[in-house]
């Protein structure tokens, strides 16, 4: 595939970029916006910066720009402030959308006017990106990435499924800001010309009528797959979908079925890592096995010991890179996956498999999703197993009959029958579903936390006032990423429930305006935007105290986020 940069610079501004909000973008603003960029990076040096944006349009303008400035990219997988504080000391900057504390920066408009000599392209060995590993099994660690092993990568997906995908517009389920939604909801749709979708569709309400319009990829995760709601109309998605692609982890067999029944074609599954890039690829069609074929120019080998062992270009390395994946050589030059070998943990000097307690424990009916950590004991300082259950309808009416001390002993006694009395675990969570985060995988901070003891958590924002009178109030609210409310608000990215925005509205109504009286309802109701962890907005409260009545709006730079009127009785102070 011809450079990146080249294609970029050389398509019409007339050609169709992406589309924001379903109004079309195209390539002359997004250049201009690149071109911004730039000049924000070349103002302040060559030293690296964190980019985080939910917009995948304006992110990939700040990604190519920072690339033009000759800029290092760390990518964060979110904006909390744990996160914020680990990207601190190893960058000079921070842009995009991250919290005010980090002093965010984005240009204007018009920063990168007459700029157009300064297009040039990455060399190949540029230090261009640091992602991070999921954290599904420890610590998320850093992961550099040079110029040319994306491109390499790049060209491997388009060598393999270019031709079918056509001009197809680019939808995604999951976030850009990790290795797998990088490259293919960003840099390949930039590298191929494919339009990109500058929102997510985080819920299958959305995601079912954007499918439907014309002809479509989705880019998903597991977790989203096998979560799609049977009562929704997907036969639109099914009529315009060229493609469907699953990364991020493994996807369940029955999820598969599930995903292809609705969506009409059965999930790509791309099989890689943050280390190794992509590897392989498999679609489990009808009658199909579990194979995996390696991505164009990928060598790989099952080493003495069972381990994948590949070698390829976009690993950034000519070494073979040893997997923790045990493997077993299939016809055609594909290979089957045996499970991985580095979840051995040693309790009081024993080795045991956390793979083969949770296959133990998904074995006996009472189990329908298990995940198997080691992690503290409670308050006496030695390490001891935990698991992490989703209980079949059978764990549940069991559950509901028993409780939770019923169903540990039962299923400890399950595993008792083939596993050491020091491998059982002894810490339990029964949970409706494990959580994912916004890339759709199960990290073990995740789960681990649900161990600790729950402290303390705010059920209000930071409030500060900007502008009031006798009539009308301007608050300025930023919504802290614990919220107590954000729990089950959703599990792929959290968000402020609508309920909560107008009881933020009554209460602060009565505290500012003294508008106190009894609710009577509510009129013109309007959910636009969601607010999300960290995101300041601002409530505009007006009071009309002869028809009784308390307007509200919810506002940011994003636009729009709610609005309505709160009625009280007509008596009352409103």
């Amino acid at each position: 595939m011809p450079d990146l940069f080249s294609r970029l610079a050389a398509r019409s501004p007339d050609a169709l970029a992406g589309r924001r909000a379903g109004e079309p973008v195209r390539h002359a603003a997004l250049l201009a916006r690149i071109r911004s960029w730039a000049a924000l990076g070349r103002r302040a040096g060559t030293g690296p910066v964190a980019l985080h944006h939910e917009d995948s349009l304006e992110f990939a303008a700040a990604l190519v720009g920072a690339w033009l400035a000759g800029k290092t990219v760390w990518l964060a997988a979110d904006v909390l402030p744990a996160t914020c504080a680990a990207l601190a000391g190893r960058v000079d900057a921070f842009w995009g959308d991250f919290p005010a504390a980090c002093a965010p920066r984005v240009p204007a408009d018009a920063d990168g006017a007459g700029a157009d000599a300064a297009w040039r392209a990455p060399v190949p060995d540029f230090p261009a990106l640091v992602v991070f590993t999921s954290g599904t099994t420890g610590a998320p660690v850093p992961i550099p990435k040079r110029f040319a092993q994306l491109t390499s990568e790049l060209d491997a997906l388009e060598a393999q499924f270019g031709a079918a995908l056509g001009d197809a517009d680019v939808v995604a389920t999951v976030s850009h800001q990790h290795i797998y939604g990088l490259l293919f909801r960003i840099l390949w749709p930039l590298a191929a010309g494919r339009p990109l979708h500058a929102a997510r569709h985080e819920f299958p309400e959305t995601l079912a009528p954007a499918l439907a319009v014309r002809p479509a990829v989705l880019l998903a995760s597991p977790a989203h797959l096998k979560r799609l709601p049977a009562h929704l109309d997907w036969d639109g998605a099914a009529a315009h979908l060229r493609a469907v692609f699953s990364s991020g982890g493994m996807l369940e067999t029955e999820a598969a079925r599930h995903a292809a029944a609705l969506l009409g074609r059965a999930p790509i599954e791309v099989y890689g890592s943050s280390e190794t890039g992509g590897i392989a690829w498999r679609q489990r069609t009808a009658g199909a096995d579990e194979g995996w074929t390696p991505l164009p120019g990928v060598a790989w080998r099952a080493g003495a010991d069972g381990l994948l062992a590949v070698r390829s270009a976009q690993a950034g390395t000519g070494d073979w890179q040893t997997l923790a994946d045990r493997v077993e050589e299939a016809d055609g030059g594909r290979f089957v996956l045996r499970g991985r070998a580095d979840r051995i943990v040693k309790i009081e000097e024993k080795r045991i498999s956390l793979d083969a307690i949770e296959a133990a424990l998904l074995a006996g009916g009472l189990v329908r999703e298990a995940r198997v950590l080691a992690g503290p004991d409670a308050g006496r300082g030695r390490q001891v197993l935990a698991a992490f259950v989703v209980p079949s309808d059978a764990g549940r009416a069991a559950l509901a009959e028993g409780g939770k001390s019923a169903l540990n002993a039962r299923l400890r006694a399950q595993l008792a029958s083939g596993l050491e009395a020091v491998a059982l675990p002894r810490r339990w969570r029964y949970l409706d579903a494990l959580p994912v985060d916004a890339r759709g995988k199960t990290t073990a901070a995740q789960l681990l936390a649900l161990l600790d003891p729950a402290p303390a958590r705010p059920r209000d924002p930071a409030v500060r006032v900007l502008e009031r009178d006798a009539a009308r109030v301007l608050l300025e609210l930023t919504v802290p990423a614990d919220l107590l409310y954000f729990d089950g608000h959703f599990a792929v990215a959290p968000v402020l429930p609508g309920v909560v925005q107008v009881d933020w509205a009554i209460r602060y109504g009565a505290q500012y305006l003294g508008c106190a009286g009894a609710f009577a309802g509510i009129q013109a109701l309007k959910f636009q935007q969601m607010i999300r962890p960290e995101q300041p907005v601002r409530l505009e409260l007006s009071r009309d105290a002869a028809k009784g009545s308390l307007a509200f709006r919810y506002f940011s730079a994003a636009g729009a986020h709610a609005s309505g009127r709160i009625l009280s009785g007509p008596d009352q102070a409103c």
